[in-house]
C-alpha cells in the first residue's frame, strides 16, 4: 500500500526521463527507499538486484562506506565555489589522477556536470580548436551507425539512434555517418576483426572526400550501448587513430558507459593501445553518486586556446557546479578503491560467471547471440535465430522481460529487444546465479507469445 501511495504522489508532480508516462496507467512505478551493494529496497521491503548499475553509474554498490564516508568528510569543509578565477584541493587532486591514468597525450582536464556536456564540451573545444589555428572551413564532424552520445542538441546530433534523434531533426547540425563496425552487423563470412577492417575503408573514403572539413571522429570505444549494446574489434579504433592522424582530424573518445573497467580495462582504449585527442568521462566516475564529467585533452588543443583576452581566443564554456567539491571527492574515493583493490582482475572472474549463467541459451531459438565484453554482457532476442528475423518494436518484448524481472526482484532495462547485464563490480557469484536464471526465464516468456 505505501508503494501505491507513494506512486499517486509521484504521478501527480514528476516527468519521468526516457518514458512515456501513460505506461504507468498500468506499469507500477518502485519507489525506492534504501540501497546496499547490488541490492535496491522499496517502501514495502521488497529488494532488487540493480542488473544495470541504475543507468550504467555504479560500479562499486549503493552506499558504499568508502565513498559514502568521503562525502562525508569534504561535506564538512567546502561543498562547492566556483571554479572560474577558484580552485579547490579535490578539483586539482582529481585533475591529476586522471591525467596519470588516461592514455598518453591527454594532459589538460575540462569539468562538466553530465555525459552529454562532455560530449558538448568536446565538440566546442574540437569545432574551436581549428577556429583558433586558422581553418575555418573545418566545421563537419563524423559518428558511427548506430552510435548514442547524449540528449543536449550537439550530443544528439553526434548519436545516430533514430527512437532519440528523428523528432529533433530539425534542430540539429548533420554528421557524417560512417558505418559502425559492430560485429553482429557484419556481412557473411566475416569476423569481427574483418568487419573492422572493411568499416576502416569506408572511414578512409570519408576522410580523404572531405578532407579540410571535418573537425573530429566520435566513437564510443568498443561497445555501442544505447544503440543495442553493439561490440565490435579493437583494431578498429588502432585504425581509427591512424586515420586520424593521416587525414589530421581529432579522434574523440567517448568513454561515458564505458569508462572505468566496463570493457575489462580501465578505460577501452587501452585495449587497442591508441590515445585519443579528446576523452569523455561520466557515469562511474563518481561510482554512480553524484553527476560530474570531465573531458580530457591534449597540451596542442590546451595551447591553442592559450592567447592574450583581445585575441578572443578563450574557451567560454561555463557550468554553475563545475567542478563541484562534493562531486571530485566522490571520485577521488572511486578511483581510490581501484588502486587499493584488485578491481579488474576480479572482475573477469565475474565475467565469466556472468557468461556461464545464461549459457543455455546459446542454441536458443530466439536468441541470435551473446555477446559480451568485460563486465558487459547483452542477449540479442529475436523471432528467428536462423535468418536473425528481429521482433517488431511495437511488440515491446523487452518489456516483458522487465516486467518478469521485477516480479522476480531483479532490474533489468532492455534496450528494445536486447536483454544485458551491467551490474556493479560488487556482485557476488550467487547474485550472477540470480540475475542469469530471471533473464532466461523472462526471455523464455516475452519469446513464447
Amino acid at each position: 500500500m505505501l508503494n501505491k501511495e507513494f506512486m499517486a504522489r509521484d504521478l501527480a508532480v514528476l516527468w519521468h526521463p526516457c518514458t512515456q508516462m501513460q505506461d504507468h496507467e498500468s506499469l507500477p512505478l518502485i519507489p525506492i527507499r534504501s540501497g546496499q551493494g547490488v541490492w535496491l529496497e522499496d517502501l514495502e521491503g521488497k529488494r532488487y538486484l540493480d542488473a544495470i548499475s541504475s543507468w550504467w553509474v555504479n560500479i562499486f554498490g549503493h552506499n558504499n562506506p568508502l565513498i559514502s564516508t568521503a562525502i562525508k568528510q569534504q561535506l564538512d569543509r567546502l561543498e562547492h565555489v566556483i571554479l572560474a578565477g577558484f580552485s579547490h584541493e579535490p578539483a586539482v587532486e582529481l585533475a591529476e589522477r586522471l591525467v596519470a591514468m588516461t592514455p598518453d597525450r591527454l594532459s589538460r582536464v575540462f569539468y562538466a556536470d553530465n555525459g552529454s556536456a562532455a560530449v558538448e564540451v568536446a565538440l566546442k573545444m574540437s569545432f574551436h580548436y581549428w577556429l583558433n589555428r586558422g581553418e575555418p572551413r573545418r566545421q563537419r564532424f563524423v559518428n558511427l551507425s548506430g552510435s548514442y552520445h547524449g540528449e543536449t542538441l550537439g550530443a544528439l546530433a553526434l548519436g545516430d539512434v533514430s527512437l532519440y534523434k528523428d523528432t529533433y531533426g530539425p534542430l540539429l547540425l548533420e554528421p557524417i555517418v560512417a558505418p559502425s563496425p559492430d560485429a553482429w552487423q557484419g556481412q557473411e563470412g566475416e569476423d569481427s576483426y574483418d568487419t573492422a577492417v572493411r568499416c576502416l575503408l569506408e572511414m578512409e573514403k570519408i576522410l580523404s572526400a572531405n578532407s579540410g572539413e571535418i573537425c573530429a571522429v566520435i566513437v564510443e570505444p568498443l561497445i555501442q550501448c544505447a544503440g543495442g549494446m553493439r561490440m565490435y574489434h579493437p583494431h578498429y579504433l588502432s585504425g581509427l587513430r591512424s586515420l586520424c592522424d593521416q587525414y589530421n582530424v581529432h579522434l574523440i573518445a567517448d568513454e561515458i558507459a564505458v569508462g572505468f573497467g566496463r570493457t575489462g580495462t580501465m578505460f577501452a582504449c587501452e585495449q587497442a593501445d591508441i590515445s585519443p585527442d579528446f576523452m569523455c568521462l561520466s557515469k562511474g566516475l563518481t561510482g554512480g553518486y553524484l553527476p560530474m564529467s570531465a573531458v580530457l585533452t591534449s597540451e596542442d588543443v590546451y595551447s591553442a586556446f592559450y592567447s592574450d583576452y583581445a585575441s578572443l581566443k578563450g574557451f567560454l564554456h561555463s557550468h554553475s557546479y563545475t567542478g563541484n567539491a562534493l562531486a571530485c571527492a566522490a571520485a577521488l574515493a572511486t578511483l581510490d578503491i581501484f588502486a587499493n583493490q584488485p578491481v579488474l582482475e576480479n572482475n573477469v572472474k565475474l565475467a565469466a560467471l556472468m557468461m556461464d549463467s545464461v549459457s543455455t541459451l546459446t542454441d536458443h531459438p530466439h536468441v541470435g547471440e551473446i555477446r559480451q565484453t568485460g563486465m558487459v554482457l547483452a542477449i540479442e532476442m529475436v523471432k528467428q535465430r536462423e535468418t536473425r528475423e528481429a521482433w517488431p518494436w511495437q511488440e515491446r518484448r523487452g518489456l516483458e522481460v522487465y516486467q518478469y524481472g521485477l516480479s522476480q526482484g531483479v532490474l533489468l532495462r532492455p534496450l528494445g529487444n536486447i536483454v544485458y547485464f551491467m551490474p556493479p563490480y560488487v556482485i557476488n557469484a550467487e547474485e550472477i546465479a540470480l540475475m542469469g536464471r530471471v533473464a532466461i526465464e523472462g526471455i523464455e516468456r516475452a519469446c513464447s507469445q
